[in-house]
């Protein structure tokens, strides 16, 4: 839970205060923060204790003292600041229907993702399972990195601990594995995913093998270091960078699989956090498949539209037993908004203006945080940020609580509200009068990598849950495509299989899928160059529009359709082969 440091006047950075979550429970409290810099930043550690870990492309992470986070500043090299964010996790005949089936068959292509690596950066992975070991009883995992755990963490990184295949090995040839390397998925989901993108089928004699059964993989087990039970924004680029060095030095191409996300961002692809993954996504040889979430009957987006001088009430429902949750709303920074907040007991923020940047509030016991941010280099438009939150062992007043805002000056008039996702706050907390639209969770809005929604492939129908379209703003058509997310048979830890359903389980559909495209592209000659941008443009080209349903693509729910990697392959194989495709 997060306290708030008591003062009358917030910290003030470049672009006024720092955000209201940015506070901590005490001045020594050390915090991590994504910079964006041009330069070297080793006089942080001197003049200000900061770790510094650099992710490559101008970007870092800097951890230090609470207090001293706006004198980062104060320095030339540091371009802008953006606090870390919580990301959440989000949840075969299914193999058949993507049209995967036929491209391992030896008459058509024979893909098995040989020679690739399928990087799984999730809740772990449950090693000893006998889909992630070759048939002589060796690990395919080769490396695995947990930052939840003390020990010897890559170089680079400051955290966790870091095992070879080698360590791994000698633990599956112990009578007690998790002794020799203790991580353990306790989760489920990160083993899940695994299995769907890359297991081989050994529990089951090769009836439930995944998509990329022969491919290499390296998994990230996402730390904790936030005071919540969900990784951050910046464990996440610890773990993005890690795999694709690896695979670097490895020489060999990557898929990354990212199964969770979040509500907290502008939703049109404009975050720090999302334009390191597009910069990311141009190192290497790699293809990164992201989840939409399972926001779409969520009820946790709102849609408005402002006029001058009328006021207007946003009314949503707070379930009980909830400590914190957090309303962002996203408008045309020319416009100008007064806010209040109202608690189920009718009592009041007050009107907020954004000259005041900040307001603190105590409403029936419940902590209320307004804050006016400002444009960035990054982003014209302004984020209002709320966050509600309880200091005592007192939940969050439930009930009907109200944001009403008072347009001073309209010029555009449009703006936005979310939430934050299922996984955090349940169904029963929702607006009054939700939004379906503009539902995906970030990072699936970033512009570089390949947005996967979900669809009923037995009965070849959109689900409720899976976040849809476009990005705020119509920036981009999103989601690219849809995949399986209906009761999938999967690996489970504990060396057995269950039966999941969400858009974390149609993602790796695709990250296996890249796989077995880059397998035959680079590994085994045929294009040099099919990964990024131009792997998802030969995915989007193949997807197939669903049966009996006249739509215009691309659509906010199926994007531009149903994986279908065997038109995908059909595709490629014309356009770089010349003549026929296989049949």
């Amino acid at each position: 839970m997060l306290t708030f440091i008591q003062s009358d006047e917030p910290p003030i950075g470049r672009f006024g205060p720092l955000p209201a979550d940015f506070a901590a429970p005490g001045q020594n409290a050390r915090m991590e923060v994504i910079v964006k810099h041009a330069g070297n930043l080793d006089a942080l550690t001197r003049d200000l204790g900061a770790d510094v870990e650099y992710m490559g492309s101008g970007y870092a992470i800097v951890t230090l003292p609470y207090p001293l986070i706006p004198q980062l500043y104060n320095y030339r090299e540091v371009e802008y600041v953006e606090r870390s964010k919580n990301l959440i996790w989000l949840m075969r005949e299914s193999l058949r229907v993507a049209c995967i089936d036929r491209v391992h068959l030896p008459e058509t292509f024979g893909l098995s993702g040989a020679g690739v690596l399928v990087a799984i950066i999730d809740s772990g992975i449950d090693y000893t399972h006998p889909d992630f070991r070759n048939p002589d009883g060796t690990t395919r995992i080769v490396y695995l990195w947990d930052q939840t755990l003390e020990g010897t963490p890559p170089e680079g990184f400051f955290h966790g601990a870091e095992f070879s295949a080698a360590q791994i090995n000698e633990a599956l040839n112990s009578p007690d594995p998790f002794r020799v390397v203790p991580s353990r998925d306790t989760l489920g989901h990160g083993t899940a995913v695994a299995g769907v993108a890359a297991g081989n089928g050994r529990a089951s004699d090769g009836r439930e093998r995944g998509v990329a059964f022969e491919a290499s993989l390296i998994v990230v087990k996402l730390g904790e270091r936030g005071r919540s039970s969900f990784a951050r924004t910046t464990e996440f680029m610890r773990a993005l960078k890690y795999v694709i060095d690896k695979a670097d030095a490895l020489s060999m191409p990557l898929a990354v699989n990212i199964s969770f996300g979040t509500n907290d961002g502008s939703h049109d692809g404009l975050s720090l956090f999302e334009t390191y993954l597009n910069d990311q996504a141009m190192r290497w040889k790699s293809v990164i498949a992201v989840a939409t979430g399972n926001e779409g009957s969520a009820g946790h987006h709102y849609v408005g539209k402002a006029v001058e001088g009328v006021a207007q009430n946003i009314m949503f429902r707070v379930a009980p037993n909830l400590q914190s949750l957090y309303v962002t709303m996203w408008k045309n920074f020319v416009d100008t908004f007064g806010v209040e907040v109202f608690s189920p007991g009718r009592q009041t923020t007050g009107v907020v203006m954004p000259e005041q940047l900040l307001r603190v509030s105590n409403l029936e016991g419940a902590v209320v945080v307004v804050e006016y941010t400002q444009p960035t280099h990054y982003n014209e438009d302004q984020n209002i940020y709320i966050r509600i939150e309880s200091r005592t062992e007192n939940p969050i007043p439930p009930g009907l609580w109200r944001v009403r805002i008072r347009p001073e000056r309209v010029v555009d008039g449009s703006f936005d509200l979310w939430l934050p996702t299922v996984e955090e706050v349940g169904l029963q907390t929702a607006f009054t009068e939700p939004d379906p639209l503009v539902t995906l969770t970030l990072p699936s809005t970033a512009l570089g990598v390949i947005s996967v929604g979900g669809y009923n492939q037995t009965i070849g129908a959109t689900v409720g849950f899976s976040g849809r379209g476009f990005t705020r703003g119509s920036i981009t058509a999103k989601p690219d495509l849809v995949a399986p997310a209906m009761n999938v048979i999967t690996t489970a830890p504990g060396g057995g299989y269950d039966v999941l359903s969400g858009t974390s389980i149609a993602a790796p559909f695709v990250t296996g899928s890249a796989a077995l495209m880059m397998q035959w592209g680079i590994v085994q000659g045929n294009d040099a160059f099919l990964y990024g941008q131009r792997a998802k443009a030969y995915l989007v080209k193949g997807a197939v529009q669903p049966l009996g349903q006249n739509l215009s693509f691309p659509d906010p729910y199926w994007g531009y359709g149903i994986l279908c990697l065997n038109n995908t392959m059909e595709y490629l194989f014309q356009y770089t082969q010349g003549g026929t495709a296989r049949l």
